[in-house]
């Protein structure tokens, strides 16, 4: 099994030192004493936190934890799996699927781990495609024609990574619907729910067949956590999931798990900040884009914490976000979704840079139409 180099995330790393990063996809930063004052009262919190045993929680999570994540998906606590973050959780997802011969159906665009995964288990990857034409809406027809008695999972993503759109619930609905009606596993990946922009739209947890993965990174903004979930009712997907996590990390740490969980039981206060960031940073992103429709075109996001924008001269997007390094700004490449034309910019991060950010972000939009006018 082998895995294809991870272009998005060694980009980032390397160029880590950027003054702005804007090529991530996170939200709004917090601190353990933040996640503690949430509690009411903190030294209780802290007291607790400090006299935690070091030891293996259960493998599915501690029971305080999935209870907090059942809650707030709306499901019961055994149906509930924690993981090492989402990218843990779709690895052991995939991994149920691989069988000789099988397929998985996936958005192109993707998240990198949607189609890298399943391609280094030997399942046969097909996609379905989001096109800018029609707002990367996913089409019913195209998903169908795509599946055949050999397809193992049906994967969504909504709000999308990267092109920040989003699926109605009535077309969740209906994707759900042919999946179950095909015996297909139905995916929902929903890290960024419910961060909306517009339209917003319930989790797919409250369909009966869906299998959701949901986590603390994105939404919740707390990816030092490294904590993830799968909703999935099917017992025996449960315990095939929970019986590979065996072999690879176990369990997650007791003290990540306990903030976890104040994070979870405290979901709304956690989210109003992401939800306060993202839409004033939009705003200003808005302002810059519509400023730029000589040099750069987008289809305005729906949901989450990150911008698809494309080059309108079909130039190449690594050089521009190689120029971007100079202004102080970390963007993050298309190559990385097989995209040469496209960049991914976040808007979830740095309330009090942003503003500065955006002002860089427009003179290198400026200087990048002179020097093509110059060259033309």
């Amino acid at each position: 099994m082998n895995f294809k180099p991870f272009l998005l995330d060694q980009w980032l790393q390397e160029h880590a030192g950027a003054e702005f990063d804007l090529g991530s996809s996170t939200g709004p930063r917090w601190t353990v004493r933040e996640l503690l004052a949430l509690t009411g009262d903190a030294g209780r919190a802290a007291d607790a936190l400090l006299n935690l045993r070091v030891h293996y929680p259960p493998t599915a999570g501690a029971p305080a934890l999935r209870e907090a994540i059942a809650a707030m998906q709306g499901v019961q606590p055994e149906d509930v799996a924690v993981f090492a973050g989402g990218g843990e959780a779709l690895f052991h997802l995939f991994y149920a699927a691989a069988e000789p011969g099988a397929n998985v159906i996936i958005p192109y665009p993707c998240y990198p781990a949607h189609e890298v995964l399943p391609e280094a288990l030997g399942l046969e990857v097909r996609r379905y495609h989001l096109r800018r034409e029609n707002g990367y809406a996913v089409a019913l027809d195209e998903v169908q024609r795509l599946a055949d008695r050999n397809t193992k999972l049906l994967l969504v993503n909504s709000p999308h990574n990267p092109t920040g759109a989003t699926i109605s619930d009535g077309e969740m609905q209906a994707l759900h619907d042919f999946a179950a009606a095909r015996g297909i596993q139905f995916v929902s990946d929903e890290v960024f729910h419910p961060i909306y922009h517009g339209r917003a739209a319930q989790s797919a947890a409250r369909l009966p067949q869906a299998t959701v993965v949901g986590d603390l990174s994105k939404a919740l903004s707390l990816g030092g956590l490294r904590l993830g979930w799968i909703v999935e009712r099917v017992a025996a997907r449960r315990r095939a999931y929970l019986n590979s996590r065996e072999f690879v990390t176990v369990s997650n740490t007791p003290m990540g798990e306990y903030l976890g969980e104040i994070a979870i039981r405290h979901h709304e206060q956690v989210l109003a900040r992401t939800r306060a960031v993202t839409h004033a940073n939009l705003k200003l992103l808005e302002e810059v884009m519509a400023q730029s429709a000589a040099v750069l075109d987008w289809v305005r996001p729906a949901g989450g914490m990150t911008a698809w924008v494309r080059l309108t001269s079909g130039g190449d997007a690594r050089a521009f976000c190689q120029d971007a390094l100079h202004y102080g700004l970390l963007l993050a490449p298309g190559e990385g979704w097989g995209f040469a034309d496209h960049f991914r910019i976040g808007f979830g991060v740095g309330p009090d840079w942003y503003p500065r950010a955006m002002e860089r972000f427009a003179a290198l939009v400026h200087d990048h139409a002179r020097d093509a006018r110059v060259n033309a």
